[in-house]
């Protein structure tokens, strides 16, 4: 099987690099350049691709280091983080609208209290529906590590969130 051609790689992943950058932690204002620096490191490695693994861990685990990189720059650091914008929705229903926007809000700060190693797993696994395997190969981790810091994610996710909503521990 021949390696993904680049500018389709590109249009059929955008979106989800997109969005597990932000669910990685990435401020919007610095999503487009981390989106940028995970699409020309994938360019670079793309003749090291292996076809016959699926696409997205292999993204994913590019992401992953990109925001790690880029929270470890000091410049990132010393940033002030303001109140986030969502996007506008234009669907119908406002009722319906709030209400999505404040569960994803809850978990987008649910996920922001897992350390980072933790919350990559979580994501990977719960969100995207990676299998734990593809999930260890994609971080570079062992296999078990992974298991682990799946059960350690799910424990401080579920407790983060009866946090947020004030229920009692």
């Amino acid at each position: 099987m021949a390696a993904p051609d680049f500018e389709r790689l590109y249009e059929d992943h955008l979106d989800y690099v997109w969005s597990s950058l932000r669910r990685l932690g990435v401020a919007p204002a610095h999503l487009e350049d981390t989106a940028h620096d995970v699409f020309i490191t994938a360019w670079r490695k793309l003749a090291d691709y292996d076809p016959s693994r699926p696409i997205k861990p292999w993204l994913f685990g590019i992401a992953f280091r990109v925001a790690s990189d880029f929270r470890e720059r000091a410049s990132v650091r010393r940033e002030v983080q303001g109140e986030e914008l969502d996007r506008e929705d234009e669907r119908p229903g406002a009722d319906a609208l709030i209400h999505e926007q404040q569960r994803r809000a809850l978990v987008r700060r649910a996920l922001e209290a897992i350390p980072i190693e933790r919350r990559a797993v979580f994501i990977m696994h719960e969100l995207d529906g990676c299998p734990i395997p593809d999930v260890a190969t994609a971080l570079e981790v062992p296999l078990n590590t992974a298991y682990s810091r799946l059960r350690l994610a799910r424990r401080d996710f579920q407790a983060e969130v009866q946090r947020l909503q004030g229920v009692p521990a």
